[in-house]
């Protein structure tokens, strides 16, 4: 009886410890059912995280969908990754946030005595879209802990070029993910995107989805990918650009706020984070005033 109630008393111990998510840092939503939790879109019920991680470990391939600006999001991905590290070995970290301009730096920053965080992101030339505070961890991680850090996105080149030539659109998009991602486009550039210049927008979208599709694909494995939300989605994002022949397509992890409505399915990604949600901001208002 006391060697099992000493079994039950070490399981529930390292419970709680994967339970021990970082202290939430957004403001909305605290009161929210399920926060911290995940949603399973094919089992239609809520897990707790570390049960996302067991599920995760499984996995040879991993894309986890972010909104860019929520802190939660970021404090999340590092947990996960630390947590999947304690589980087997983390191959590789792919980022949408590095371009391949910056391989080389990353390359010789690998394994390396990393130096101060102001050092580090001047030595990676860092691109300024990208908040440094919230990534600079999740950077630190990719650059010590897997055998590689990798970058996900197109060059600046490669997005000009498509800028002036755009690709034909991809069949693999359905029509409603189409016009999804037009109103996307549209509403992140506040309604002054041009139809004219639509076509070229997409094909940056899709050439930025195939190249994080591809660069997944290729890197050691297991291997994980940071991601925008939209670019996470199986329906209009890099899942949809997955070759058959790179193997069982990746299992898609989406970071959702709370208060977002109804929840997603099966079609956009096989798990959904709930987390608090940061106070509304309109961008467009802000654009407006530079």
């Amino acid at each position: 009886m006391r060697t099992l109630l000493l079994v039950l008393l070490v399981c529930a111990s390292f419970s709680l410890k994967a339970e021990q998510l970082p202290a939430w840092r957004a403001t909305k939503g605290l009161d929210a059912p399920h926060l911290g939790q995940v949603w399973d879109t094919h089992a239609q019920r809520w897990l707790p995280a570390d049960q996302l991680v067991t599920a995760l470990a499984r996995s040879a391939h991993v894309v986890v969908g972010e909104k860019h600006d929520n802190p939660d999001h970021h404090q999340l991905q590092l947990w996960l990754l630390e947590q999947l590290q304690e589980r087997r070995p983390q191959a590789a970290l792919i980022m949408e946030m590095l371009e391949p301009s910056q391989q080389a730096a990353v390359n010789a920053l690998q394994g390396q005595p990393l130096p101060d965080s102001s050092l580090l992101q001047e030595q990676l030339n860092w691109q300024l879209g990208w908040d440094w505070s919230l990534y600079s961890p999740l950077v630190s991680w990719g650059l010590q802990v897997p055998q590689r850090l990798l970058a996900g996105n197109l060059g600046q080149q490669q997005m000009l070029h498509r800028y002036r030539k755009p690709p034909p659109v991809s069949a693999r998009y359905s029509a409603a993910a189409r016009a999804e991602l037009e109103q996307t486009l549209l509403d992140s550039h506040c309604g002054k995107l041009g139809a004219e210049r639509m076509p070229s927008m997409l094909a940056i979208q899709q050439g930025r989805d195939e190249q994080m599709a591809r660069a997944l694909a290729e890197a050691p494995t297991p291997a994980l990918l940071l991601a925008g939300a939209y670019h996470a989605r199986r329906d209009l994002g890099m899942p949809l650009h997955w070759q058959q022949q790179w193997g069982e397509a990746p299992t898609v992890v989406l970071l959702l706020e709370a208060g977002q409505g109804q929840l997603p399915g099966t079609e956009q990604a096989d798990f959904v984070w709930l987390t608090p949600a940061l106070p509304e901001q309109d961008y467009c208002a802000q654009w407006g005033q530079n």
